[in-house]
């Protein structure tokens, strides 16, 4: 191909409803505006034309003039992926992929594409696309982590039509990666280089500065926004002057520190999503989530409600050694904490995790090529104490509870302040999903 005439299209795949279901989720207009799509637009050389594509929001046209596809997937998206992949080598174009799906199943990718990218995408995504433009492509490029976060390239947020994004968009961004924790379930730590690292606070100040005239709310989107406090609480300072309204995850004991509390406060923080997994002490040692304390979780919530911090938290199920009666003890610990906004998961041995090697070894897993490929809330493991199904339904179950109006009137207040607000649009727009037909969870990604 000409190398002064390249043309690049970056896609971001959609998912199929169901396994059953083949048809592609679509949606008119997204609140997050994703990350992904426009950094690797910023990472490309200039002799590449790129155009970039969110198919939750756009259609594929199959027949466009391109030289080479770029697909960045999570394994929920691989199966449409391949498909993607299938059609435009068919017609003769170069297809690569990347993403925490190519991390985990390189070899299975390589399959369906003609390379694919192991890892972080700086050391690897120039190379690639000149190997590319000399039809020389490798099957798979693996990528040394970064040792450091400096300097990297501003977002190519022009490039995407903003007005798809509706008029309360959200623009994810990162300030760090990886996680200082080693969580029995979590694998992010591995596809986002293991070691926590952080981007210098005046260069991410400087990105938000810059971006800020396109929407004034932002998600960080990382394993956890406080994994370093001293840098947190920098970034935090930074964020003071701008004026902004933003949103992310951190751990269960950020909640217990005042003063940072009281800074995020300060800087905007309008809603953060936290972890706790289970309110039984003894499974989260097992989880090894020692530092989340489950005797403190009441004044967790305190703190965040006096500063007027919307918060949402995330809990796992299925694990050998829970009770029977923690699915109703759960609900009703939410209940009478007026807990805003839950997630409730099944145990998932992602590939990767310690758990996955340990429940595979045991024969545990029901199919290991399978995980995570599918939408909603699907149960990938043998429990100990109950079916598959049985497991998948108790977890419907808990969300319709938690999600019905007369619990939403209970947990919530009345509509006064942003934060209230917030939680009562994310309570209906969960009540819908935990309603609908299929019961699955549509997500938006960065």
């Amino acid at each position: 191909m000409s190398k002064t005439d390249l043309k690049l299209l970056i896609i971001q795949p959609s998912h199929y409803r169901s396994k059953t279901d083949r048809t592609i989720f679509k949606t008119r207009r997204r609140q997050m505006v994703p990350l992904a799509l426009p950094y690797l637009a910023a990472l490309t050389p200039r002799e590449w034309t790129v155009t970039l594509l969110d198919e939750q929001l756009e259609d594929i046209d199959f027949d466009v003039p391109v030289d080479v596809v770029a697909l960045s997937a999570w394994t929920l998206h691989s199966p449409r992926a391949y498909d993607i992949a299938a059609e435009f080598r068919r017609r003769g174009v170069k297809v690569i992929m990347g993403g925490p799906h190519a991390f985990f199943y390189a070899d299975e990718a390589a399959e369906h594409c003609d390379a694919v990218g192991v890892g972080e995408a700086e050391p690897i995504w120039k190379t690639m696309l000149e190997d590319a433009a000399a039809d020389r492509l490798q099957k798979i490029y693996r990528a040394a982590p970064l040792k450091e976060l400096n300097d990297l390239p501003a977002p190519r947020y022009d490039l995407l039509d903003l007005k798809k994004f509706g008029p309360f968009r959200t623009f994810a961004v990162q300030s760090s990666r990886g996680c200082p924790f080693v969580c029995d379930f979590c694998s992010e730590r591995f596809y986002l280089g293991g070691r926590y690292r952080w981007r210098p606070v005046d260069q991410m100040v400087a990105e938000l500065e810059r971006i800020k005239n396109k929407g004034s709310h932002f998600f960080f989107g990382e394993s956890n926004f406080g994994g370093k406090k001293s840098r947190a609480m920098e970034l935090m300072e930074g964020l003071v002057p701008l004026k902004i309204r933003w949103s992310t995850l951190w751990s269960s004991n950020l909640c217990l520190d005042t003063d940072f509390l009281d800074l995020a406060q300060r800087s905007g923080v309008m809603h953060v999503n936290i972890g706790i997994e289970s309110i039984d002490e003894e499974m989260l040692q097992g989880m090894k989530k020692g530092w989340n304390k489950a005797s403190r979780y009441g004044e967790m919530f305190d703190n965040l409600r006096r500063r007027d911090i919307s918060y949402s938290l995330n809990f796992i199920f299925g694990y050998d050694d829970e009770h029977p009666d923690v699915y109703d003890a759960t609900l009703s610990f939410l209940e009478a904490h007026k807990v805003p906004a839950a997630y409730f998961n099944i145990l998932t041995p992602t590939k990767g995790t310690a758990l996955f090697e340990r429940m595979k070894k045991a024969g545990r897993i029901i199919d290991p090529e399978d995980i995570d490929r599918w939408p909603g809330q699907v149960c990938h493991i043998w429990p100990k104490n109950c079916t598959p199904g049985q497991m998948e339904q108790r977890i419907q179950t808990m969300y319709r509870k938690f999600y019905s109006m007369r619990s939403m009137v209970h947990r919530l207040p009345f509509p006064r302040t942003r934060s209230d607000m917030s939680s009562w649009i994310l309570n209906l727009t969960e009540r819908r999903m935990a309603f609908s037909s299929t019961g699955n969870n549509d997500f938006d990604i960065y």
